[in-house]
């Protein structure tokens, strides 16, 4: 699984990936956390507020 974290990495977006991170750990996940912060590329997703 990837879980895709949308944003200009502020405060907010930071807690959002540790967060997913730690969640990701605890439940035994296969899972890869990426971080997109590039706006244009942020734009494709049908996202209204950030972090998505």
């Amino acid at each position: 699984m990837k879980i895709t974290i949308l944003g200009p990495w502020c405060a907010k977006c930071n807690q959002l990936k540790q967060t997913t991170k730690e969640v990701v750990k605890e439940l035994g996940i296969d899972a890869s956390v990426e971080e997109v912060k590039n706006i244009k590329k942020i734009m494709e997703y049908p996202i209204l507020t950030m972090p998505g």
